[in-house]
């Protein structure tokens, strides 16, 4: 083994380990910073020397991968689903059952807490994550095995403590979104007017289906085995057990799982929950009830649809009944204009209610709401309170409908609601305070510029002060230092803090100032993407919105509203201020080296399903080697690559305008082999130039080597 080789192996060895102990024990052996160093220089190693990459190297949870369709896989044990019931008595009477079955054998139970998330099959062998399956039908799944491997407190590889591993077993377990991550999810969706999601479960579910494995990892998903399977005979002679070996070698099981030796212990364990659970950072619904001794469970055995052995009890949905006082109507950071109950205090799912969220415009005439109605309230998937009803019967003969606002509560200028949104709108954005205010807190985030000493609170004290007016403006308050020394609260070692903060943001990356500007539909994914492919703010103002648009997942809406920032002359003058206090509005470092001049001054549209590669990877392979990937089709285009189910319309005026049509292999064509150097083009006749047919090759050329580490 060489050196090199022994060096990624011991690193990959570290990573793991470190993980282990930061996921599944809460303990960091390093600064964050050192792990990052070591994973970074790991990722260069693997890029320098592919053939030494492990296969379940812990770089992989960073995503990357992009998969077109997920394939299939059948399960070699069927995911059958649990019977649930909502009753004691039907527990009761699943009890009697075991019982009956069992012929008054003694038996235990284990009670394990049913966590709302997506049920998922892993495969390990020889103690490596080797496939993921969803449950999908129950005898065949969708492979996200990519996708998986993103969370980061799944082990890639397993532990050899404990009991001896089989060579090949089965771990089921679920996939869900922590609470506080569904939380800021749907704050950052609120904060761009996106749709906010209904719950954590479809959260998890959506991200699991998303085919780049970077957004998958960017959703911070965790797992949580319950189960485990093999062929043959089981090693194990309970589910206890098997559970306790699962944790031994380094997978995560939930610590709220309790053995039961009777019904009424179990019926403890249920109540215990009922309140109990609403402390934990994930959704639950409910308990799963199983016969702990394996043995027993082959001889009660299974009915046509669920185990014999197992039952689910799922809490009812929490409801309260209490009165709606008036709407408050809210302005966020990009103008929508949010209607919120308030309420009569109630409490619901182990909290105080006293708020609720009705959305927009159409739930209220939806619901037919009127102040002073009884109305019913949930948590939609116990999270978010939400009005599901009224009750009518107590409603006041006087009541009138209420009607929404048409000017802005905040600075009344009239609301405006765009063609196919469901939000009313203020589009007063440059005097609007809380619109403005929203701004400042938004740039100052964690995920943003982070400023240290500078939170929300603080900044929004600042802002109705007028000590501040826009992102740009907080680099002046060095020059208030004596000011803000003064000022309630401060005092000389938190204005110190808040300077080392200022000067600290300084060096944030351009990434996360573009996010920090507040670009409506500009995430922090959409922000890296527009960095990347552009470098330089200048080059991001200058684009137009079709090039915009032709950038990796940014579509025509994004683009629209990047495009229409950049054109307002209060955003490009605040731009230069920052430019002015130092901030980075650029990428450091050199960007990467085209990997031939091939395509320079072609111009290319991508329309359909491709064969051998995803649209955006071969907009990357036309960039790499000097061509310009655009959205519309114009006398200027040089080819329109067509892939299956390529619209009848692009085709037409293609056709129209004699702009020439090659296929995905034709376009590979014109790329360079690997021996070609840079500068070095054939004297090959492009496709469709100067020629009356083109010419297909039999067989696309090789990847540029180069290339292997930026596309896969």
């Amino acid at each position: 083994m060489s050196d090199v080789q022994q060096h990624i192996t011991a690193l990959t060895e570290r990573l793991h380990h470190l993980n282990y102990q930061y996921y599944q024990r809460d303990i960091s052996e390093i600064p964050d910073q050192e792990f990052d160093r070591l994973l970074a220089e790991l990722q260069a190693l693997e890029k320098q020397y592919p053939e030494f990459a492990l296969p379940n190297s812990p770089t992989q949870r960073v995503g990357g991968t992009i998969t077109k369709q997920f394939p299939t896989a059948e399960h070699r044990y069927p995911m059958l689903s649990l019977g649930n019931t909502y009753s004691e008595a039907d527990l009761r009477e699943f009890d009697e059952r075991v019982r009956r079955g069992l012929e008054g054998a003694d038996y235990a139970y284990v009670c394990e807490l049913k966590f709302d998330g997506v049920a998922m099959s892993l495969t390990y062998q020889d103690g490596q994550l080797t496939q993921g399956v969803t449950r999908g039908d129950g005898t065949r799944g969708d492979v996200v095995t990519s996708n998986v491997r993103t969370i980061k407190n799944l082990p890639l590889h397993l532990r050899t403590e404990g009991p001896t591993q089989p060579a090949e077993f089965e771990v089921r377990g679920e996939i869900f979104m922590p609470l506080p991550v569904f939380a800021e999810l749907n704050a950052e969706r609120e904060a761009n007017s996106e749709a906010l999601l209904a719950n954590p479960r479809n959260a998890a579910s959506g991200a699991l289906k998303l085919q780049d494995s970077a957004l998958v990892a960017a959703r911070k998903l965790r797992f949580f085995a319950y189960s485990f399977l093999m062929p043959g005979r089981n090693i194990f002679p309970t589910h206890s057990a098997s559970l306790q070996a699962l944790s031994t070698w380094g997978l995560p099981v939930s610590d709220t799982w309790r053995q039961c030796h009777s019904i009424e212990e179990v019926l403890d364990f249920v109540h215990q929950w009922d309140k109990q659970r609403f402390t934990l950072p994930v959704a639950t619904d409910g308990i799963v009830i199983k016969v702990d001794d394996f043995r027993q469970q082959e001889l009660l055995g299974f009915t046509s649809k669920s185990p014999r052995w197992a039952i689910a009890y799922k809490y009812p949905a929490e409801a309260a009944r209490t009165r709606l006082h008036t709407i408050q109507y809210q302005v966020g950071r990009t103008g929508a204009v949010t209607p919120v109950a308030l309420l009569d205090p109630v409490p619901l799912a182990g909290t105080i209610v006293k708020r609720a969220s009705v959305h927009n415009a159409n739930q209220i005439a939806a619901l037919d709401l009127r102040l002073g109605d009884m109305v019913f309230v949930e948590k939609g998937g116990e999270i978010i309170p939400k009005i599901t009803g009224v009750d009518l019967a107590a409603r006041p003969a006087e009541s009138q409908p209420i009607v929404y606002p048409t000017e802005c509560p905040a600075c009344g200028t009239p609301l405006i609601r765009p063609e196919g949104e469901a939000h009313f709108r203020c589009p007063n954005d440059r005097g609007c305070p809380p619109q403005r205010k929203a701004k400042l807190e938004h740039y100052v985030s964690r995920k943003a510029l982070n400023i240290d000493g500078l939170g929300a609170e603080t900044v929004g004290r600042f802002f109705d002060l007028g000590l501040v007016s826009d992102a740009a403006s907080l680099y002046d308050l060095p020059a208030k230092a004596t000011e803000l020394a003064q000022l309630e609260r401060m005092g000389e070692k938190s204005v110190q803090r808040l300077m080392t903060g200022l000067e600290q943001s300084k060096q944030v990356p351009f990434e996360r100032v573009l996010f920090g500007l507040g670009i409506r539909y500009v995430g922090e994914t959409v922000a890296e993407k527009l960095t990347t492919h552009y470098r330089t703010i200048e080059a991001l103002e200058n684009a137009s919105v079709t090039e915009l648009a032709a950038t990796p997942e940014v579509g025509g809406v994004i683009a629209e509203s990047v495009a229409a920032w950049f054109q307002e002359t209060e955003n490009r003058a605040m731009i230069e201020r920052l430019r002015a206090a130092g901030v980075q509005l650029a990428l450091t470092g050199e960007a990467p080296q085209a990997a031939s001049d091939r395509l320079v001054g072609l111009t290319f549209v991508l329309s359909g399903v491709f064969e051998e590669h995803s649209r955006e990877e071969l907009q990357h392979l036309i960039q790499q080697h000097g061509g310009k990937v655009t959205g519309s089709i114009s006398k200027k285009l040089s080819y329109l690559v067509a892939g299956d189910k390529m619209g009848p319309a692009k085709r037409e005026k293609a056709t129209d305008l004699k702009v020439p049509i090659i296929t995905e292999a034709e376009l590979l064509a014109m790329l360079p082999k690997a021996t070609e150097a840079i500068g070095g083009a054939s004297e090959d006749v492009l496709p469709g130039i100067d020629t009356p047919t083109p010419s297909a090759p039999t067989t696309a050329p090789e990847t540029n080597p180069g290339q292997q580490g930026s596309l896969f």
